[in-house]
């Protein structure tokens, strides 16, 4: 019960940071205009003929990239450059607690912007009859996939004070997660190599995991695999925490 309500009280703490910063605002309104202009613009959502929202969650693997990182680049760089990060973790609180509560933070955060879309949702809705089911499966596999990000976002962000290095890292690695099962990658790899290490690599991409939550298909297998992701991210951020700690 008391590491919950420390949990809580770390995540109010940095949920209110986003928001009394006016730098949330402006990613929330950048995120909104660059989810539309892909769907409507890019992802020919008039021009498909469809009721669906494909065209919409086509593009969030590479929205992500680059906004989920930028949002999760300050975690652990802003505390260690403003030397705050001593004093959190000397507060009654666990390293693995403050991680938790600054992750979840920043992952409600994150769905906050997701649900903001709802006008997308609402537009294909009368424009059609889509199958809802679907959407709302896409809908969860966004947000389990944005959370991947962060906790990788989170993992680099402890490694640096420097928070253009920690963008920087993380869009790197995630943009590994995201070729390693893109299709024109997969298709260049099987010239030269097995079909079984061409599966083996696709398995660690977020783009095979995802592509069933677009399809309307909630796996357990995909929710475990971006789950441990996330967890691995985490526990790795613990490790480091500790080792700054130790040092």
């Amino acid at each position: 019960m008391n590491a919950w309500i420390n949990i809580k009280a770390i995540m109010k703490r940095e949920l209110g940071g986003y928001f009394t910063s006016p730098v949330a605002y402006v990613f929330l309104v950048i995120f909104l205009l660059l989810t539309g202009f892909f769907t409507f613009t890019v992802g020919n959502f008039f021009e498909r003929g469809e009721a669906s929202l494909v065209s919409f969650f086509t593009w969030h693997p590479w929205l992500y990239l680059f906004l989920v990182p930028a949002a999760g680049m300050r975690l652990w760089s802003e505390e260690r450059r403003l030397g705050t990060m001593e004093l959190l973790l000397t507060m009654p609180v666990t390293t693995w607690q403050a991680i938790v509560g600054k992750f979840l933070a920043s992952w409600l955060f994150l769905i906050i912007a997701l649900a903001l879309t709802f006008p997308v949702w609402i537009t294909v809705n009368w424009l059609g009859n889509p199958d809802n089911g679907v959407i709302v499966a896409g809908y969860v596999g966004s947000a389990l996939l944005a959370g991947a990000y962060l906790a990788i976002s989170c993992m680099t962000s402890a490694m640096t004070r420097n928070q253009v290095i920690s963008f920087i890292v993380s869009v790197m690695i995630c943009l590994f997660l995201i070729l390693a099962g893109f299709t024109p990658v997969t298709d260049l790899l099987v010239r030269w190599a097995s079909p079984v290490l061409v599966q083996t690599i696709a398995a660690f991409s977020v783009m095979t995991h995802f592509e069933g939550f677009q399809r309307g298909v909630i796996d357990l297998r995909d929710v475990v695999f971006f789950v441990s992701l996330i967890g691995f991210a985490l526990f790795t951020t613990g490790v480091i925490i500790r080792g700054h700690r130790a040092g």
